[in-house]
């Protein structure tokens, strides 16, 4: 077992207009060394640099940064427990939460994974308690008139707003509680009560709604976000962050119901309507060391398969051989690794494994073209022993090619047009308008050599292919052979392949909702104990849990 890192708090950096002023008395000076908080929200130029840099903030504080960030997170815990990723290293937490049969989430002081299920809960709280601050010093400038200008004002309430939301939104889809900061509401070191998971998504949502807000009172036609605020190539156009916000609204509001009850009550149609409206391109960061936007987790899976390789419980679904099957109708500890035959394009080709390894380059790490190639028939001499049921050939490698840029860089979807696109289908569905969801389905079928859906309609006949369909599902009642999945799979199927490692918990956020998690999967993380100890409160351990899956494991 491999020895895990740990993490250090990053107290948030702020900019500041440093002084040096004369002083009588020599045991009376200010130390601006240290952070100064007051001085930091004094000018309106200053909440501006704060609010450009809060983004970056909780990007870092979710996707890591090592070695000074520690090596573990939710990301890397929640791709285990819906097999998005396999590994038993102890290493990011992923060996912990990826164990079967699945364990509770220990809350308790000292616990194995209590850096990472604080991490997230740290970095979020922090700095939504800034863009909090920030709002407020804002509404301050103004009663006081002091402006950066009309537009800047705009931009930074805005932004702000959206990165208030950004971090509501992100602990509420993970924690079972969330203690809401309203701007206005609390001062000095007050904080607010708990209020469940889906009262802070109400509150996400709200503040989404506000940055909307500010961004349509700016009536210029330039570019409103500057580049550097998100880390794109260029300045964001208003229209690109319009669709941007409503993009997360539609995430946020799909992803919070822990069950598929939960889920179904959500409001489809506002996130249809959030979807079609969203984003039409990815949003990506662009990840460099030097410029602060990484991803550590990426980079290490480009090390070994010891730290990822795909388990076939899912992807094993490409599989138009019947080897699933028979994996499937083996004792879970008797697994072994088989070859995917599929006509999907995203996996290697070949009826060997010699002939798949050639499809890609054997170079450690493989840096995977920018093709529709996803994933790699691994060098056999690259295989790393581990549980049988998480043991496979295969990597997926679509970004690997990260590595080789600035040692983690270049462009990085942090949100897809993909599941924008099947969020949009998935509401279709459950409206019973088969037709739409099957033509923003077969967007991605067709590209990757599926046949067409649009022939299917409705809800309950296979898709085509016959006995080489994509998907395969397990079958009840024993869930040890397939059959062809019907539109909700091939939706299921394209969202699940195009979001893969993208994003932030794709996988675990909708398998919890499809009801698709390994029967005992914890649903939700408790609020960690170093926050209940600051507030004189004992710990607890959230024992809410997945039902048996779907698929029937």
């Amino acid at each position: 077992m491999s020895g895990r890192y740990r993490t250090l708090l990053m107290t948030i950096g702020v900019a500041t207009s440093l002084t040096v002023a004369g002083c009588d008395d020599a045991l009376n000076i200010t130390n601006l060394n240290n952070p100064d908080v007051e001085r930091a929200f004094a000018t309106p130029v200053g909440v501006e640099t704060i609010v450009s840099k809060l983004f970056q903030q909780m990007h870092t504080g979710q996707y890591l940064n090592l070695p000074a960030g520690g090596g573990d997170n939710l990301w890397t815990q929640s791709m285990t427990m819906s097999f998005e990723s396999s590994s038993q290293l102890g290493n990011f937490g992923m060996g912990t939460r990826g164990d079967i049969p699945r364990g509770l989430i220990d809350n308790t002081i000292g616990n194995r994974e209590e850096v990472g299920n604080f991490r997230d809960f740290d970095h979020l709280t922090r700095n939504a308690r800034m863009a909090a601050n920030a709002i407020d010093a804002m509404a301050t400038f103004a009663e006081e008139g002091r402006t950066l200008g009309q537009r800047r004002d705009l931009r930074t309430k805005s932004f702000a707003y959206f990165t208030l939301a950004y971090a509501h939104g992100f602990l509420s889809l993970f924690y079972d509680s969330v203690s809401v900061v309203w701007p206005g509401e609390l001062t000095g070191t007050e904080v607010g009560e708990f209020s469940s998971a889906a009262q802070g998504m109400t509150a996400a949502l709200a503040m989404l709604d506000s940055a909307l807000l500010f961004l349509s009172q700016d009536t210029a036609s330039a570019a409103f976000i500057p580049s550097a605020w998100l880390a794109q190539s260029a300045d964001m156009s208003k229209d690109q962050y319009r669709r941007v916000l409503r993009s997360y609204k539609a995430r946020f509001r799909a992803g919070v119901g822990r069950t598929p009850t939960e889920r179904a009550a959500a409001d489809w149609n506002a996130i249809l309507a959030d979807a079609t409206n969203g984003i039409t391109s990815d949003l990506n960061v662009t990840l460099s060391v030097s410029g602060g936007w990484v991803n550590a987790w990426i980079v290490q899976a480009a090390v070994s398969s010891g730290w990822h390789q795909i388990t076939p419980f899912i992807f094993g679904m490409a599989d138009t051989s019947r080897a699933y099957d028979t994996w499937l109708a083996t004792p879970l500890d008797s697994r072994a690794p088989f070859l995917i035959k599929t006509p999907d394009r995203r996996f290697p080709a070949g009826e060997t494994r010699a002939e798949q390894q050639a499809k890609v380059s054997a170079t450690s790490p493989v840096i995977a073209p920018d093709t529709i190639l996803y994933i790699r028939n691994r060098p056999s001499g690259q295989d790393t022993p581990a549980e049988a049921w998480g043991t496979s050939y295969y990597d997926f490698v679509r970004f690997w090619r990260v590595r080789n840029r600035d040692a983690s860089g270049g462009p990085f979807p942090i949100m897809t047009v993909a599941e924008i696109d099947m969020l949009a289908a998935e509401a279709h569905l459950r409206a019973g308008s088969f037709a739409a969801a099957a033509t923003l389905i077969d967007k991605y079928r067709l590209q990757n050599a599926l046949p067409s859906v649009a022939g299917v309609g409705n809800g309950v006949d296979p898709v085509p292919g016959g006995s080489a369909c994509v998907p395969r599902v397990p079958v009840g009642p024993n869930f040890t052979s397939t059959a062809c999945g019907n539109l909700w799979e091939a939706m299921k199927w394209e969202k699940r392949m195009e979001t893969a490692f993208t994003g932030y918990g794709q996988w675990y956020i909708d398998s919890r909702g499809w009801g698709d998690l390994v029967i005992g999967t914890p649903l939700e993380w408790p609020v960690p104990y170093q926050e209940l100890f600051a507030r004189g409160r004992p710990s607890y351990r959230n024992e809410r849990v997945a039902a048996r899956s779907g698929y029937g494991w």
